[in-house]
């Protein structure tokens, strides 16, 4: 733990080191990507332990989902920051010429990252492998919720790395708060809305651009002519991940009237097939009490059609489901972000995308149909982060998409190129020669030369 005073020392060894420009080359950041993927290779059993002691989740799920994800991530980092970090040739207008434009990307300089807990690594680690990637210096601060995963992160980073690049912190909210009074050149949040709202007040304070990533109520559509077998086993397994705890889970489902009754049979048979259970590690966590005894006053005992028991001492909740779930229920009122699926059915598409956009802009959607015209017609009439056609959470894998929200869901993306991106500034250069050098921008002004000027801009006298 560091006082505010240590803070902001710290702060200023990484400004130092910012400003010595040695995490502009790009040698320089692929060998520190290179190093930080040996350690995370080197430190796989560290990381195992720890997520099983805050989650008690499988070793396959932590590999899937947390330190393979952040490898594969490297590796695209490492692919492509040579050519993300050249200058990029863009067209000069007519009225410029002759000249030569540009833009030229820079990193933006000491970043702040704030990481989730229900991913503690991979949500600590991902924003990092961008702001490294784009040059930058950073202090990362993990979730105290996953606290032997943030021990981890701490002992692994600081270990092998220099405070003046990067430096984990460890702590809550105080030093949260303490850190966010300094003055960072980029803030990247991952988290509840509520606490995001707080993130964007402070760093207005200092002018300091943010990304957000929060969460919402993330839909899931079935209609009646999509692959049901598919669909509902993606679903489950989307929904049940983590024990529900992923901020793109499928909060809800809206089930064509048509075929509910098939759906959630398919679904009680899918659950059963899947076999969770702590014995076997498929079951995870959750992650406290507080967040065990908010999830378990969500469930409606006469909605149930599967689950709806938990051990509030092992912190584990059966996957459930409720049907005939309305939209004032209490399910509906807030993210679940937990192992609750409720269904909601509709008559006509229409219904179910009113329903939709009757709440904040969602960060994922799903929707599994095999109508094209359906497909453009949800895609084009609702608006949320990204998503998925006849899959779930996969998107996310693929790092040629943005991963990021609109709205209260988010603001700012990253993964692949989008990732460098947000950690840079582009500069817009246009360069011209010394000769020639036309007068007609030159005063004194004449009504030839502002003939020249209209024609120029291509903008017509009026009459």
């Amino acid at each position: 733990m560091r006082e505010e005073e240590s803070f902001s020392e710290l702060l200023s060894k990484q400004r130092a080191f910012f400003d010595s420009h040695q995490t502009k080359n790009v040698s320089f950041r692929k060998r520190q990507l290179k190093k930080l993927k040996a350690a995370l290779l080197d430190s796989e059993e560290i990381f195992l332990e720890a997520i099983y002691s805050d989650f008690g989740k499988s070793p396959f799920e932590t590999i899937a989902t947390e330190l393979g994800v952040l490898i594969k991530e490297i590796e695209e980092n490492l692919r492509g920051v040579k050519k993300w970090s050249r200058r990029k040739k863009v067209k000069t207008n007519l009225i410029n010429f002759p000249a030569r434009s540009y833009l030229q990307p820079e990193p933006l300089g000491n970043c702040f990252i704030i990481g989730a807990w229900n991913y503690p690594i991979q949500l600590s680690l991902s924003p990092l492998i961008a702001a490294m990637a784009a040059g930058n210096t950073a202090i990362v601060k993990p979730s105290e919720m996953a606290p032997a995963t943030s021990k981890a992160l701490a002992d692994v980073i600081n270990g092998n790395f220099e405070e003046e690049y990067i430096h984990v912190v460890e702590g809550g909210v105080e030093e949260t708060t303490e850190l966010l009074k300094l003055k960072f050149d980029k803030i990247f949040f991952t988290g509840s809305l509520r606490v995001g709202k707080i993130i964007y007040k402070a760093a207005a304070e200092n002018l300091t651009p943010v990304t957000l990533e929060l969460g919402g109520k993330s839909p899931a559509v079935v209609t009646r002519d999509c692959n049901l077998k598919t669909a509902v086993r993606r679903l489950v397994w989307a929904k049940f991940l983590n024990a529900g705890q992923i901020c793109i889970a499928p909060d809800y489902v809206l089930v064509d009237r048509t075929v509910e009754k098939e759906f959630l049979e398919a679904v009680v048979r899918q659950i059963e097939k899947f076999d969770y259970a702590t014995e076997n590690d498929n079951l995870t966590r959750i992650i406290n009490e507080n967040h065990w005894d908010r999830i378990m006053s969500l469930i409606e005992r006469d909605k149930l059609v599967c689950g709806g028991s938990g051990d509030r001492e092992k912190l584990t909740i059966e996957p459930t489901v409720m049907a005939g779930v309305k939209p004032d229920d209490a399910v509906m009122k807030e993210e679940i972000f937990g192992p609750i699926m409720p269904v909601i059915s509709f008559e006509k598409i229409d219904d179910a995308i009113h329903l939709i956009r009757s709440f904040p802009k969602p960060l994922a959607l799903y929707l599994f149909s095999g109508k094209k015209e359906v497909r453009e017609k949800v895609l084009r009439e609702v608006s949320f982060g990204g998503g998925a056609i006849n899959e779930t959470i996969l998107h996310v894998t693929n790092p040629n998409l943005p991963f990021g929200g609109v709205g209260n869901s988010g603001t700012g993306s990253y993964h692949g190129e989008f990732g460098f991106r947000a950690f840079s500034h582009y500069k817009g250069i246009m360069q011209k020669p010394s000769w020639p050098d036309l007068i007609l921008k030159y005063p004194p002004y004449s009504s030839k030369k502002e003939k020249w000027m209209r024609w120029a801009l291509g903008w017509k006298k009026s009459k």
